[in-house]
């Protein structure tokens, strides 16, 4: 089943992509306030019946189901690393439909990505079995009711300079996802009133629909390349170290090292992509093309939208 939970993660790297541009332009064509405050719900639910929107949800299903798939399969570090590479495909259709342009260092960044996802995949040995303590699944829960609070408060504080705070909170959201299915009794051999009684399905519900609407709303105030980079540390790192510390997760013998390092160069590497990947204008929020095709330096965005 390896190589299973391999193809299906990378079918939910494609999917998430895919269905972070589209929201993204569902997001768009939306009016919105420019009065330093955070979209209200009013404009939240319009974005939501744009017909990019719908699609782009459609897609983000596709990719739920995928990584779902993975985390039952691989060791969360492994599966969530390749669910991380919707990053790529995230600033290669910006690229093509917003108009971004990625730099040289850009270009390199998505290599390293690329690279670690490999050295992830060469190094990884095998899942553990931890994790199925019943105290496990009802801290799981407390967590993510106290870390949803905490995001949606903090990012409708911030207002339209809260990009960056949403997407790192909705991708802890989307982490804690791939540890709550990871663990969920129920499944083998299903029982649906296990299922449905686990803390840890109530986990997927929380963390499902916080995490869907904090990146909604990043979408809406911030911009597609930086709000998915701080969206893949926040999927990645959590459920990795989780599944390292508590869940039994383990790499080959005498190659941890490698799953480490391709474990941070990742995660670098991810933050690079956004950081030299600019966005374009695209979007309706007044953002300035990046001009920049040759040069390493990221150029800055224009309009308060970039701020967060």
């Amino acid at each position: 089943m390896f190589w299973v939970g391999i193809a299906v993660a990378s079918g939910a790297a494609v999917s998430y992509g895919v269905s972070t541009v589209l929201r993204y332009m569902g997001a768009q064509h939306v009016d919105q306030d420019q009065d330093g405050q955070a979209p209200g719900l009013a404009s939240t639910a319009r974005t939501f019946v744009t017909p990019q929107f719908l699609l782009g949800t459609l897609f983000l299903l596709l990719g739920f189901a995928g990584g779902a798939a993975a985390a039952r399969f691989l060791p969360l570090f492994l599966a969530q690393t390749i669910v991380a590479a919707n990053l790529v495909v995230t600033a290669l259709l910006g690229a093509v439909l917003l108009g971004n342009r990625i730099s040289r260092t850009g270009w390199a960044a998505i290599g390293l990505v690329i690279g670690s996802l490999a050295a992830m995949g060469f190094s990884a040995a095998k899942q553990g079995d931890g994790g199925h303590g019943t105290g496990f699944h009802w801290t799981l829960l407390a967590i993510t009711v106290g870390l949803s609070v905490i995001g949606i408060v903090a990012t409708h504080r911030l207002g339209r300079r809260g990009g960056l705070v949403g997407g790192a909170f909705a991708g802890v959201m989307f982490g804690l996802i791939a540890i709550g299915v990871r663990v969920l009794d129920g499944l083998d051999p299903f029982d649906l009133l296990t299922l449905i009684s686990d803390p840890a399905a109530w986990t997927i519900a929380v963390a499902g629909s916080v995490g869907f609407y904090l990146q909604t709303v990043a979408l809406q105030v911030g911009q597609v390349n930086p709000v998915t980079a701080m969206l893949v540390v926040g999927e990645v790192a959590i459920p990795g170290m989780v599944g390292i510390l508590f869940l039994g997760d383990t790499a080959k013998h005498d190659l941890g090292w490698l799953a480490y390092t391709a474990f941070a160069t990742a995660v670098v590497g991810a933050v690079l992509v956004a950081l030299f990947s600019g966005d374009g204008s695209g979007g309706d929020k007044g953002g300035a093309a990046d001009t920049t095709t040759d040069t390493d330096a990221p150029v800055p965005a224009q309009g308060t939208a970039a701020q967060g």
